[in-house]
Formats: C-alpha cells, structure tokens, sequence
C-alpha cells in the first residue's frame, strides 16, 4: 500500500479523497499576517516536565480519608 491514508487505489482520482497537509490544515484558521503568536502552539517543543504531588501529600490525604471513616463509625455505631 504506497497511497496516502490507505486509500482504495481505484478511488485514487477521486477529488473527495484529497487530504491537505499538517501545515495546511492548522494554518487554515489563521490570518496570513499574523500580529500575535498562536496560542496553543502545536507540535513538539521545549516543555517543562510535569510536577506531581508529593508522595507524602498523597500519605496525608489517604490517611485523612481513614480517620474520617473511623470517626464517622465510631460516633454513630
């Protein structure tokens, strides 16, 4: 299968099945003189790595959980 997007060959000619490039297809809604960069840029680029919560939060909420639990059993039995 050498077409693009698997395409039934026999319907090679066919205008439905033209596909516009990344780059046409994310810059069609965009001006051509472009004052302000694009919001939401897409593609790959330099991004920070994400930041999770620490491992003891994470102990602290699951411990509070539990006391609530246990108080709440214990007061009402």
């Amino acid at each position: 299968m050498g077409s693009p997007h698997s395409i039934d060959p026999r319907a090679q000619h066919d205008p439905r099945n033209r596909y516009p490039t990344d780059e046409q297809f994310y810059g069609s809604d965009r001006p051509d003189h472009a004052v302000l960069p694009e919001d939401r840029p897409r593609g790959g680029g330099g991004t920070r790595p994400v930041r999770h919560r620490g491992t003891w939060a994470t102990v602290a909420l699951v411990a509070c959980v539990i006391l609530l639990i246990l108080v709440g059993i214990a007061l009402f039995p």
